[in-house]
């Protein structure tokens, strides 16, 4: 315990753990969406509960998931919505060129 006057001090492990908390990129927040999502890298989700459309990374998981949440329809690899498998590329359409009109109906120039 410190004396009446003298304040106290952080130690050098809460400053480093306090500094790596702050740098740290957690995966949280909109920095993190596109690793949560799965589509832009090999992220998180990969295969999709074609039931409840809940995600989950790998096939154990997903057989866990179906028992403990569809315990009455049997379990199908081949009904579930693969994430990774195939991406799906927009369509241009000709008139998507014109710029939208921004704030009541206006457009910037």
């Amino acid at each position: 315990m410190t004396g009446k006057a003298k304040p106290k001090k952080h130690t050098a492990k809460e400053l480093a753990a306090k500094l790596d908390a702050a740098t740290t990129n957690r995966g949280g927040g909109k920095a993190g969406l596109a690793d949560r999502s799965g589509h832009e890298k090999g992220g998180h989700a990969k295969l999709e509960c074609p039931l409840c459309k809940v995600t989950a990374p790998d096939m154990k998981s997903m057989q866990i998931h179906h028992e403990a949440r569809h315990p009455k329809i049997p379990f199908d690899e081949s009904k579930l919505n693969n994430l990774h498998a195939g991406t799906v590329a927009e369509t241009s359409k000709p008139e998507s060129s014109k710029p939208k009109p921004g704030i009541r109906g206006s457009l910037k120039k």
